[in-house]
């Protein structure tokens, strides 16, 4: 499966297939095992994210990397763009573990941050020290060098760290006491079931991910908000566990229902169509009748036969849909409370309460103001963005470990120029075969560095390189050399701008500079 980053007929550069660069590994989703993904359509089926291009004309003025798909998937991102829209309160958040200097493929998680704060989100970015040292075994030394040269990097492409926050995972309390409350959450089993872990597994390393749920929940704590966070797919376990354990901190859980017993979703479906079969001119419908329903008009499952059982059980009792807040963690002054505040009619049970004339949304809302008066912390659900990974100069995988794999924002310019000379394209074997056939751009880590950095925002200038590469027009000796200047001027601008914010960072109340000792943790 190639990588598919070309001018669509709407004239904006984008993936098109989901696919990936050739040599890429089949793997499954480790935030700590190999950054490869096989086929990203993949994603969508079997971990649920969602594609991002059916959500692009709901962004206001999308980024580059969204409009040429870069960015190709997302959990849940509706509420940040609405948020946007809206000019109501959202937030952004990505870490970065430092494990080695900050390279071109980080620079994407960079853009993507600065890119919500210039949209007007509240923004924040730490350095994830701890789960260096706990899961990649790097020293407090090893760590404190590596951090500065990312947040400097950061900073210099234009993050604002005075209308944004900094910090390290070390030395934030508040995240620390967030991720003790959220640990009473989480299990081991499921912590087992998410990484692989198991009995040799330090406990520092599971630590760390609670503490990742907390940097992920951080920008909530004053105040609930839709909280988005750039990572790539690899990333995707901790999403999940940070959305399951979210939802698990709330004090109500809000369903749709239409008795006095609990249904599941399947449940819900099968009591809504008889509702809606059985409902005519006020006349009250019956559970009774509707298990009668059921049987004579719906196919036989076992999704419908629950929903019998339980219409039966429940007898002459009148279905009716109702809004339904069950009590998960509140306290009984907070239970009391959102009772009382409940306009129109209303039941109150022992462990949930029924709202007859409230929509769902207006619940959701009522909810969590009730929840956050009453010393909970109300989270919204975060949602996430996925972005693909860059292909390595020499094909393959990008990685640290490999210097002429990728490009770091620290390399010298010429350095820079000539690992671009030198990389892998996706050109024929001779010019004339190039000219006759075309070039491979979808196939081209060099093309890649034309949609992903060079080319910024200006989309006709890639548009021009890829349809002159597959039109046999570009040669890859020529495209080559303009990537590699480009690439060249972006270091060295980039570069003297770290220069410029150094004095800023040194400002910063971060400490960039540990007091820690301890033993290096293992790798898992």
């Amino acid at each position: 499966m190639t990588r598919d980053i070309r001018p669509r007929d709407d004239d904006r550069p984008v993936a098109a297939d989901g696919g990936t660069a050739p040599g890429a590994d089949d793997v499954a989703l480790d935030p700590w095992g190999s950054s490869t993904v096989e086929d990203y359509r993949n994603l969508f089926a079997e971990f649920g994210i969602e594609e991002f291009d059916e959500l692009l004309e709901a962004v206001p003025d999308p980024h580059y990397l969204m409009r040429r798909g870069v960015i190709f998937g997302h959990r849940d991102y509706r509420p940040v763009a609405r948020a946007m829209r809206e000019g109501e309160d959202f937030a952004v958040l990505s870490g970065f573990m430092p494990t080695g200097d900050p390279h071109i493929g980080h620079k994407l998680v960079f853009d993507e941050i600065i890119w919500h704060q210039e949209q007007g989100a509240d923004a924040y970015s730490l350095i994830a020290d701890l789960e260096a040292h706990s899961a990649r075994g790097l020293s407090w030394d090893e760590i404190d060098e590596h951090a500065r040269d990312y947040l400097l990097s950061l900073v210099a492409l234009g993050f604002d760290p005075e209308d944004g926050e900094l910090y390290r995972q070390s030395t934030n309390r508040e995240v620390q006491d967030l991720a003790f409350e959220l640990g009473s959450k989480a299990r081991f089993a499921e912590l087992q079931a998410i990484y692989g872990f198991d009995g040799e597994t330090s406990v520092s390393h599971m630590q760390s991910v609670v503490t990742q749920m907390a940097d992920i929940l951080y920008p909530q704590l004053d105040e609930p908000k839709p909280t988005v966070v750039p990572v790539g797919p690899d990333q995707d376990p901790h999403m999940r566990l940070a959305r399951d354990v979210a939802t698990r901190m709330r004090y109500f859980k809000v369903t749709e229902a239409y008795a006095s017993f609990e249904a599941d979703d399947a449940e819900r479906e099968h009591l809504a169509a008889a509702y809606a079969a059985l409902d005519d001119d006020g006349e009250t419908v019956r559970c009774v009748d509707a298990a009668d329903w059921l049987e004579a008009e719906m196919a036989p499952d076992a999704d419908r036969d629950r929903a019998v059982e339980k219409l039966r059980a429940a007898g002459k009792e009148p279905l009716r849909p109702r809004v339904r807040f069950l009590d998960r963690n509140a306290t009984d002054e907070a239970f009391d409370a959102l009772v009382a505040a409940i306009d129109g009619e209303k039941r109150r049970y022992e462990e949930h309460a029924d709202a007859f004339e409230m929509d769902v949304e207006r619940a959701e809302e009522l909810a969590r103001e009730i929840e956050v008066d009453h010393g909970g912390f109300g989270f919204v659900p975060p949602s996430s963005l996925y972005h693909r990974f860059m292909t390595g100069l020499t094909g393959g995988k990008m990685s640290s470990s490999v210097p002429a794999s990728h490009i770091s924002l620290l390399d010298d310019p010429e350095d820079g120029y000539d690992k671009v000379k030198s990389a892998t394209t996706g050109g024929r074997e001779t010019a004339e075969l190039q000219r006759e056939l075309g070039g491979e751009a979808d196939e081209c880590p060099v093309y890649e560095l034309y949609a992903y950095l060079l080319s910024g925002d200006d989309d006709a200038f890639a548009r021009e390189v890829y349809e002159e590469c597959v039109g046999g027009e570009r040669l890859c000796g020529g495209c080559k050399e303009q990537a590699a200047e480009l690439m060249r001027e972006f270091l060295e601008d980039h570069q003297e701008k770290r220069e410029e914010a150094n004095e800023l960072l040194e400002s910063l109340d971060i400490d960039l500079d540990s007091e820690r000792r301890g033993v290096p943790g293992d790798e898992h």
